[in-house]
C-alpha cells in the first residue's frame, strides 16, 4: 500500500479531488475542507483545536469521577460537560452535512466513535452513571495520527495484522489449552486445600489459577499446604513457559509476512538480464527461470 492510498484512508472517507460530487455546495465543501482535510492550514488547526477538546473533556471526566473534586467543583465540571458534549455534537452533525458520503462517515470507525463520544450525556438523563462512558473520547485522539501524517506506516499495521489473521488457529487452539490447563490446577487446588485456605469452590480455585499462571500473583488466595504449594510452584512455572508460547506464534507468522512483503517488492525491483522475469527472490543472484544474472534497480 502506497503512501497516498494510506492517507486516504482516514476517516474512511478522505476524498481525492475528485471523488466529491459536484452537488456539494461552496458552504457544505468549505466546512468538508476544514472538518475532514488536514492539508490546509485551517484543517490542521481544526484538528489540533479537536483535540485539545477532547482531552479536556476526557480530564475533566476523570477529575469528577475524584469525590474531593465533585465535591468542590462539581458544578463548573458539569457545566464544562454540557459544553464540550455541544461543540462535539455541532461538530458530528456538521460532518453528516458536510460530506456527500454521509452513509460512509456514519458506519466508519471514527463515525461510530464520534456518535459514542456525544451519546453518553444525553443518556444520562436515563442512566446518571453513563456519563462517565465520556472518556470513550479518548478514542477520537486518533485524528492526530492524520495530522502527524503516520498513515505512511499502514503498511507495517497490515503486516501485523495479517500475521495475526494468519496465526488466528494456532492462538485459538493456545487459548483453548490454556483454558483447559487453567480448570485443571483450579479443581486440583480445591481438592488439595479446600475451603479452610480460602480456595471456596472450583470458580475461585479457577481466578486463583489465572492470577498465578499469568504471574500476576496478588495473594489474596494462596496455599498453605505443602502439597498445594508444590502445585502452585508448578504452576508458576508452567505460567512462565506459556507467556512465550503466543510470542513465538506471532513472531514467527510475522516473519513470513515481512518476508512474502519483501518479496513482493523485490519482484517488482529487480529484472532477469535474459528471460525479463521478474519473479525471484530476495537474495537471488541468478534467474530461476533461465540461469542469467538478476538485475536489481
Amino acid at each position: 500500500m502506497t503512501e497516498k492510498q494510506a492517507e486516504g484512508l482516514s476517516d474512511n472517507l478522505q476524498p481525492n479531488d475528485d471523488s466529491q460530487p459536484s452537488k456539494q455546495s461552496p458552504l457544505q465543501k468549505a466546512i468538508f475542507d476544514i472538518i475532514f482535510g488536514y492539508e490546509s492550514r485551517a484543517g490542521r488547526w481544526f484538528d489540533i483545536a479537536l483535540i485539545a477538546l477532547i482531552l479536556s473533556s476526557v480530564t475533566a471526566v476523570l477529575a469528577d469521577s475524584v469525590a474531593s473534586i465533585h465535591l468542590n467543583y462539581g458544578t463548573i465540571i458539569y457545566r464544562l460537560k454540557w459544553t464540550f458534549t455541544l461543540i462535539f455534537t455541532l461538530e458530528y452533525f456538521l460532518r453528516i452535512y458536510s460530506t456527500t458520503r454521509k452513509r460512509a462517515y456514519l458506519f466508519s470507525f471514527y463515525g461510530i466513535i464520534d456518535l459514542c463520544s456525544i451519546l453518553p450525556t444525553y443518556l444520562a438523563f436515563i442512566f446518571p452513571s453513563a456519563a462517565y462512558l465520556l472518556v470513550i473520547r479518548i478514542l477520537r485522539v486518533l485524528r492526530i495520527f492524520r495530522i502527524l501524517k503516520l498513515f505512511r506506516y499502514i503498511g507495517e499495521t497490515n503486516l501485523l495484522y495479517a500475521a495475526l489473521l494468519q496465526a488466528r488457529r494456532k492462538i485459538f487452539v493456545f487459548l483453548f489449552s490454556v483454558i483447559v490447563l487453567i480448570v485443571i490446577f483450579g479443581a486440583l487446588m480445591f481438592i488439595i486445600e479446600g475451603p479452610a485456605n480460602g480456595f471456596i469452590n472450583i470458580p475461585a480455585s479457577i481466578y486463583w489459577a489465572i492470577v498465578t499462571i499469568t504471574t500476576v500473583g496478588y495473594g489474596d488466595i494462596t496455599p498453605q499446604t505443602p502439597l498445594g504449594q508444590f502445585v502452585a510452584a508448578f504452576a508458576m512455572i508452567c505460567g512462565y513457559a506459556i507467556i512465550a508460547v503466543p510470542t513465538g506464534i506471532i513472531g514467527a507468522e510475522l516473519m513470513q509476512q515481512v518476508q512474502r512483503s519483501g518479496q513482493r517488492t523485490n519482484s517488482v525491483n529487480s529484472t532477469c538480464s535474459g528471460c525479463q522475469s521478474t519473479n525471484h527472490d530476495l537474495d537471488a543472484r541468478f534467474c530461476k527461470f533461465c540461469g542469467k544474472d538478476v538485475i536489481r534497480s
